[in-house]
């Protein structure tokens, strides 16, 4: 697991900085030198997509979503990871099968061409079954987790 977190930071770090800097020099060359770079809106599409991605995989491997533990919170923890394994395993399954359909939209994007660059919408619409495979790895893992507290009591 220890590759993936480093890979996944990395990977949105840098495509986070390169989307900066090529905002920073897009608005400069439109604007000082009256000569506008037409592809900077393909690129920072495809960035903002893959950052936004990435960015949910880091996000689930701190524990970092959104969550309301209002209710769960008062549960006896051995409940808690029932409760929790039950969530989860049903993110899993949703995650999954949107992984898929997104595959498939992915393949079936593959020979349509973006306006300026000409490349496949492939890579654009590969971000979410990418996202979502990631987001599953650590939510399997949440669930070994889970089911190592309810099994033998673990806090």
């Amino acid at each position: 697991m220890g590759v993936i977190n480093r890979m996944a930071t990395a990977i949105a770090g840098s495509a986070l900085a390169a989307l900066v800097l090529m905002t920073i020099a897009a608005v400069i060359a439109r604007y000082v030198f009256d000569a506008p770079f037409h592809w900077t809106e393909e690129v920072s599409g495809l960035l903002m997509i893959w950052i936004v991605m990435i960015g949910a995989i880091v996000t689930e491997r701190d524990d970092q979503h959104l969550t309301i533990p209002v209710l769960v919170d008062v549960l006896p923890p051995r409940v808690q990871a029932a409760v929790s394994l039950v969530v989860t395993g049903l993110s899993v399954a949703i995650l999954g099968y949107g992984a898929w359909l997104g595959w498939l939209l992915a393949k079936a994007a593959e020979s349509k061409l973006t306006g300026v660059l000409q490349f496949s919408w492939f890579w654009i619409d590969l971000a979410y079954p990418v996202g979502s495979v990631g987001i599953v790895v650590f939510l399997l893992a949440k669930m070994l987790r889970d089911l190592r507290t309810l099994l033998r009591g673990d806090h």
